[in-house]
């Protein structure tokens, strides 16, 4: 039976378990998803086409390791900026290659920044700098029970 998707798009099972294919393996060739849905290459490429229209399926990427790089210190900063000083503060957090995340969020502060280093001098340096915004609380990780994944509605089999 077709589900409706939060924007009105229609969205059956099969689109379902092509999603949960491509969320698993980017590479996966059509063919491949073809056999395992038991539809034609054709029929499955024009359901990933209205998937990426739609923008369901909004991009393909390798999952990078920081650790492997040598970026072993992962931190979540919360920071105070105010009002007026988002018009700067946007391009600035933008340009900063070792921010993963940065979203706008409620309570004490006004913004959550994930960051990763290679250590904490480097860390502490970013903090003095993004304090010329406002007020900071940081966080180190010691652990990860559950990476980050992407969102998917699992199908109820």
């Amino acid at each position: 039976m077709p589900r409706t998707h939060s924007s009105h798009q229609q969205i059956d099972d099969t689109d379902y378990k092509i999603i949960d294919l491509l969320r698993t393996n980017a590479r996966i060739s059509v063919k491949e998803i073809a056999d395992t849905v038991f539809l034609s290459p054709t029929a499955i490429s024009s359901r990933i086409d209205k998937l990426e229209r739609d923008g369901i399926i909004s991009g393909y990427h390798a999952h990078i390791s920081p650790s492997a790089l040598g970026y072993n210190i992962k931190a979540f900063i919360n920071l105070e900026v105010e009002p007026n000083q988002k018009q700067e503060f946007y391009p600035y957090i933008e340009s900063c290659c070792n921010v993963v995340e940065c979203n706008c969020v409620t309570g004490d502060f006004s913004m959550l920044i994930e960051v990763v280093f290679k250590d904490t001098s480097a860390l502490d340096k970013f903090i003095g700098e993004l304090q010329h915004f406002g007020k900071t609380k940081t966080q180190i990780v010691f652990s990860t029970s559950v990476e980050h994944r992407d969102f998917f509605y699992k199908i109820r089999e």
